[in-house]
């Protein structure tokens, strides 16, 4: 079904673009190469992306109807040029009423922000995939219950807009907790908590589905994601995924723990 529907993980803070001092060069090296060649890989250019960031959360479904978004420096503790970085791609109002009918029709209630910015979690993995920023961006927002079969249930809906060129992303991590980062103890957790989800995702549609709706029965579920908005992404790939081939096209260490990319299609 048209273009693919692509978690990823987005890393630490504005990584990419200044100097940090945690992590490996060589693990942050890795991530690079793979967020970089996101879009240049793909048999062709999407006409818009669909971003779904662990970043931003509303009671009910909201998508960025803004023309031109500004930029939002959600993070905190790093030096001055962190809050000087640019991405000015274009929004996507068009495509902001289109993603509302769909939702609609799905019978998901919905709302729109004119004024939202783009989150770290959409520009900074998109400003290694589009450098140019000339790809129109569509920012849909997460929902503040945190409730898996409701982010299932957005992707389904959403899904039409995979066949209309859009590249759907959603932006997190396979773990998020920010006091295991960096820490030895947290590595095997890690690893096992990504070979369930690699072995979730290889299993039939109806099973992978019943997988992710029941993610906190997973090893080590609870230490690897305290909040779970950091994996709810990949519950709305799935969702737009449906019954899609799944493949991990990048598996690697990042900040001393084992994450996963999830491609549907």
């Amino acid at each position: 079904m048209g273009f693919p529907a692509i978690y990823i993980p987005h890393g630490g803070g504005p990584w990419p673009f200044v100097q940090v001092n945690f992590g490996r060069k060589e693990e942050w090296e890795a991530l690079n190469a793979y967020l970089s060649a996101l879009v240049s890989s793909l048999p062709e250019r999407p006409r818009a992306i669909l971003v779904v960031s662990a970043h931003w959360e509303r009671p009910v479904t909201t998508v960025m109807s803004g023309a031109n978004p500004p930029m939002l420096y959600d993070y905190s503790g790093f030096g001055p040029d962190a809050y000087e970085i640019e991405w000015p791609a274009p929004g996507a109002p068009h495509l902001a009423a289109e993603a509302r009918a769909l939702l609609e029709r799905g019978g998901i209630a919905t709302a729109e922000d004119a004024r939202r910015g783009y989150d770290h979690g959409t520009f900074v993995p998109l400003k290694l995939a589009v450098p140019r920023a000339d790809i129109p961006v569509l920012q849909v927002s997460l929902l503040s219950s945190l409730d898996p079969e409701a982010h299932l249930a957005v992707g389904r809906a959403l899904a039409p807009l995979r066949d209309e060129g859009v590249l759907f992303v959603g932006s997190g991590n396979s773990y998020h907790n920010m006091r295991g980062f960096g820490h030895p103890s947290s590595l095997e957790p890690s690893r096992r908590f990504d070979a369930w989800l690699a072995e979730s995702m290889q299993l039939s549609p109806d099973e992978r589905m019943d997988r992710l709706r029941r993610w906190k029965d997973a090893p080590d579920a609870a230490q690897c994601h305290p909040r779970e908005e950091h994996l709810l992404p990949l519950h709305v790939m799935a969702g737009a995924g449906g019954d899609d081939v799944v493949t991990l096209p990048f598996r690697g260490n990042v900040l001393g723990i084992h994450a996963s990319a999830v491609q549907f299609g």
